[in-house]
């Protein structure tokens, strides 16, 4: 895997993958997108969710939606490092098992997240879930 971060003025930078897919970050208090930090921690999110809908399919679970919250601390003196991230799922759906999606993001946090695994060496990663029924009309 490769990618490219290249600056273009103040504290932005646009980071191009190799899949020629391009990302603006900006580091600076009046910033025009997502700081490294609160991309990690979308990353974070999003491997998990890829995962978490992936299993809900397989088990043949009727969702509308997947929706994962993040929380996270940091560290008060640099580098200002994450010291505990919260991930909470909310599964919308006609009669979505509390059970599947349990196991959705068990399997997530101990087998599939890569990005969370990796992180989970340095910082407490913690989840949670709830399923919501979807509103009748």
């Amino acid at each position: 895997m490769q990618a490219n971060v290249k600056w273009v003025e103040g504290n932005t930078f646009i980071g191009r993958s190799n899949s020629n897919h391009n990302v603006v970050f900006d580091g600076g208090s009046d910033s025009a997108a997502p700081s490294p930090m609160e991309m990690v921690l979308m990353s974070i999110g999003c491997c998990s969710s890829v995962d978490v809908v992936s299993i809900l399919k397989k088990a043949k679970q009727d969702f509308s939606n997947v929706e994962v919250q993040l929380t996270a601390e940091r560290a008060e003196t640099a580098p200002r490092v994450f010291t505990k991230v919260n991930l909470h799922f909310v599964a919308t759906g006609n009669n979505v098992s509390e059970k599947h999606l349990a196991r959705a993001v068990s399997l997530s946090a101990e087998k599939y997240c890569s990005v969370a695994l990796m992180l989970d060496k340095t910082v407490k990663i913690t989840h949670s879930h709830e399923v919501m029924q979807d509103q009748v009309k």
